[in-house]
């Protein structure tokens, strides 16, 4: 896989994360879909960790992807 590929995918990945992270942020645990971690029937507790870390953990991914965009570097003769 070439870098932009793998830049594109880190974007896409960002970008779902930190959706997950806005709905762990509004949505109460009973209201969380079923697949996510943190479901509670009849809890009324906001997963605020867990927001948290797919934030961070979505930034991460826009960092990556940035970071491989970049100019190639190319070695100097010595």
């Amino acid at each position: 896989m070439n870098r932009r590929t793998l830049a594109a995918l880190a974007v896409v990945l960002g970008i779902a994360l930190i959706a997950i992270a806005i709905v762990y942020w509004v949505e109460p645990a009973k209201s969380l879909p079923s697949f996510f971690p943190g479901r509670q029937a009849g809890s009324n507790h906001h997963h605020t960790k867990h927001g948290i870390a797919s934030f961070l953990v979505g930034l991460a991914a826009f960092a990556f992807a940035w970071f491989n965009t970049g100019p190639k570097k190319t070695r100097a003769a010595a």
